[in-house]
């Protein structure tokens, strides 16, 4: 679930962050007021924000504009890192994001919040304001991560100056493609869309990898971290998948306590889903058996079969890749880029 923090400054601003993150039952959500609250009245504005630039998806200032840039100001990381920031004037009339328009959400959460409080929301980005194409935002929409986002400003600049830009896609296009945006010539700057972000098929090339695919992955009780860590980027490395792609990682339900695989997923931000062996037994598809593993686990086959499960029967790319006691498998969703 994704976190966001709250921090207002008078006891009216309280009232208006009480509503706002009431709107918000997908977040996990924290609100400080700080006037109202004895508690916060001794502790620094600056250390909060600090804070929450590093463990928050959202950032709500119900206060002054100046007051929230300020705050974050010293602590901001970049386009890729930094998180949706929003500022509420107190009354709750006007919501305007401040931070991460596009891959941070903030405009969407913006206008979420405003047509929640029924307030006005001031969205300044320049795509937005000329209902352009911004392929950031898409990009956030459609579950791609943006590997080079100093690229982001030459394929929206080109779009604001109504020139064409450029799409290739390793993954099925489907739907009409948004003004401006071809896949025909070799327009100076566009996007790929797929796993090799070495691919420069335009002089500017933005590249979008969509996070699709699921790691399986098997190993002897006690395996340490940096021993999984490299039989992964083996794997990885066999397949030509970047770490941007992956997005889960599982295994056989008797390993849901192995520290090393726990610590392995804690480093990459990454969920271990397990599963019993009937179920990895049921799995459909060509896997690789083995007779030991199914004596010791009761299946004959664990990585492969929990990653393509962990993929909702997606496609395997990696059979196993045996290294050091470590089994790893990759398996990839079905995607398709979809415009409307």
């Amino acid at each position: 679930m994704k976190h966001a923090k709250f921090v207002s400054f008078t006891a009216v601003g309280a009232q208006t962050a009480k509503k706002a993150a009431a709107l918000l039952p997908d977040f996990l959500t924290e609100r400080y007021a700080r006037t109202v609250d004895p508690s916060l009245s001794g502790t620094q504005l600056s250390r909060f924000a600090q804070q929450a630039m590093a463990d928050c998806d959202l950032i709500v200032f119900v206060g002054a504009a100046g007051i929230a840039v300020r705050a974050v100001a010293p602590y901001l990381a970049g386009k890729a890192f930094d998180p949706a920031v929003v500022v509420i004037d107190e009354v709750g009339k006007f919501v305007i994001p401040i931070l991460s328009g596009h891959l941070g959400g903030a405009n969407a959460l913006a206008q979420r919040l405003a047509d929640g409080l029924g307030a006005q929301a001031v969205i300044t980005t320049a795509t937005d304001g000329r209902a352009a194409f911004a392929v950031d935002t898409w990009a956030a929409a459609h579950g791609c991560v943006v590997v080079d986002p100093q690229n982001i400003k030459h394929v929206s600049g080109a779009l604001l100056r109504g020139e064409q830009v450029g799409l290739r896609s390793d993954f099925p296009v489907d739907g009409r493609l948004p003004a401006q945006v071809t896949l025909d010539g070799t327009p100076e700057s566009g996007f790929a869309i797929g796993f090799d972000t070495k691919a420069a098929p335009f002089a500017h090339t933005l590249h979008l990898v969509p996070r699709v695919v699921f790691l399986g992955i098997g190993c002897r009780r006690g395996t340490d971290v940096q021993t999984i860590e490299q039989a992964v980027q083996v794997a990885l490395d066999a397949a030509g998948v970047p770490w941007e792609a992956v997005r889960g990682m599982a295994s056989i339900d008797v390993k849901q306590n192995e520290p090393g695989l726990l610590h392995f997923c804690e480093n990459h931000g990454l969920t271990l889903t397990v599963f019993s062996a009937e179920t990895l037994q049921s799995v459909r598809g060509d896997f690789t058996p083995s007779d030991f593993v199914a004596r010791t686990v009761g299946v004959d086959n664990v990585c492969e079969r929990a990653a393509v499960c962990a993929a909702a029967g997606g496609t395997l790319i990696c059979r196993k890749w045996a290294q050091n006691g470590v089994t790893v498998a990759l398996a990839k969703q079905d995607f398709r880029a979809c415009f409307e």
